[in-house]
């Protein structure tokens, strides 16, 4: 049995055009860390993420750690469990979504992507990065600017950095 009961991608997408709200997902790329796991959670569900998308094989367990890192939001942010996250992109694509991968393998910075808009934020693990088979398929990649000497962030300040970009630029849309 779970900790907590996972959601359907498709309702939730399909909630948000519902309420002509623009669909904000994070998709998890072999996360493993559950403290990791729990901080990027507390984050989205903070900032109103729609939902968290994580593969069956390969991700954190969902557990009495990752719900107290959480502070609790594993029990409000919807998590959508999939059994190939390369299909459930392309599905999101055909939603109308944009799949945007955050990497340092690009010069794109990450003030440049349009994050108003349906977009599906990816993240990858720490060791290896979003797979190769999902960066294939990405509509975007951009980086977090770095200035210092050290060349990336732990993945869950990536992705809090990167969330609250979106946060900013639909906010400044919807004023």
């Amino acid at each position: 049995m779970s900790a907590i009961e996972y959601a359907s991608l498709d309702n939730v997408v399909d909630s948000c055009f519902a309420v002509g709200k623009s669909p904000l997902i994070l998709i998890l790329d072999r996360i493993t860390d559950v403290r990791n796991f729990g901080a990027i959670a507390r984050t989205a569900e903070c900032a109103g993420v729609d939902a968290i998308v994580i593969p069956e094989k390969g991700s954190a367990q969902i557990n009495a750690d990752a719900i107290k890192t959480s502070a609790g939001a594993l029990n409000f942010i919807p998590i959508v469990r999939v059994k190939n996250l390369f299909y459930t992109c392309r599905d999101l694509q055909k939603m109308g979504l944009s799949l945007v991968a955050i990497t340092e393998k690009t010069q794109k910075g990450m003030y440049e992507a349009d994050f108003a808009s349906p977009v599906a934020l990816v993240m990858g693990s720490e060791e290896d990065g979003i797979s190769q088979d999902l960066m294939g398929i990405m509509d975007d990649k951009v980086k977090i600017p770095m200035i210092g000497n050290i060349e990336s962030l732990n993945v869950s300040v990536s992705a809090g950095v990167v969330i609250y970009e979106a946060i900013r630029q639909r906010t400044k849309t919807s004023s």
